[in-house]
């Protein structure tokens, strides 16, 4: 397909977009650490002018965020493990588009909200569906962009901790280092489960993904619309020098039913 294929497509209907991203604003949920660890800033808009006499005929805001707010790229740079690896601006672009898949867990989680993938489930689904694809994003359906909109469903905490799912460390390392896939997508907080750092490593999926140059992107929205292979995904962080991660814009082409 060209270029003039995917305008047409998009233009006739026979393409839909489908937006992956959550809002973004004060109240979108956000990760929570325990002391002693720092956390970062929640997002907020800093009016500087609104037609007014600092500008008459325009709005303009400064915006005060975290790198890893709402819907969000992890770069190998955000973890130990990648520290000499790259920063979200020097990601090529070319990692960030390519075929999606999505692997549903919804059943298991809604059962236990701890439920962690294992290298068997997805062995699992490509013995169905094929192997994950070259350059491609695994994506994570759980049903936990239903809690979205409240930040305690959303980390889902007790005083154990935040139980979310996640993957196991074999998994995480499995998919490090035996796939050639690109990243992965979660529709939680995180792309580690709430209890990760009860893990061998801790935070395995961060450990092993982020250290051997792939990439997470996290607090997905309407994986649901997505067929289980088909799709084709675009991750667009701001291209931050230097930074670990960025707030992203994540749609996906479907083709129309």
């Amino acid at each position: 397909m060209t270029t003039t294929d995917l305008a047409a497509a998009l233009a006739a209907g026979r393409l839909r977009i489908v937006d992956l991203t959550n809002q973004l604003s004060s109240s979108t949920p956000t990760l929570r650490l325990p002391d002693p660890f720092a956390n970062l800033i929640d997002f907020s808009l800093e009016e500087v002018s609104r037609f007014n006499e600092p500008g008459p005929f325009w709005m303009h805001h400064n915006i005060h965020t975290g790198e890893h707010i709402g819907t969000h790229l992890d770069a190998p740079v955000h973890w130990i493990s990648g520290r000499e690896g790259r920063d979200v601006a020097s990601i090529p672009p070319e990692r960030l588009i390519g075929p999606a898949v999505v692997l549903d867990f919804t059943e298991q989680v809604a059962a236990d909200p701890d439920y962690l993938v294992t290298v068997a489930d997805i062995q699992a689904w490509e013995a169905a569906n094929g192997a994950l694809p070259e350059n491609g994003w695994v994506l994570f359906r759980t049903g936990w962009d239903r809690f979205a909109d409240s930040q305690e469903a959303f980390l889902n905490a007790d005083e154990t901790g935040s139980h979310t799912p996640g993957m196991t460390a074999e998994t995480a390392l499995w998919l490090a280092t035996e796939t050639k896939i690109s990243g992965v997508g979660v529709e939680t907080v995180g792309i580690d489960a709430g209890r990760g750092a009860e893990l061998d490593p801790p935070f395995p999926a961060h450990f092993h993904l982020l250290g051997n140059d792939k990439y997470g992107i996290t607090s997905l929205q309407n994986l649901a619309e997505l067929p289980t292979t088909g799709a084709v995904i675009v991750v667009a962080p701001l291209p931050i020098v230097g930074g670990g991660g960025s707030p992203s814009r994540i749609y996906a082409f479907v083709d129309a039913a």
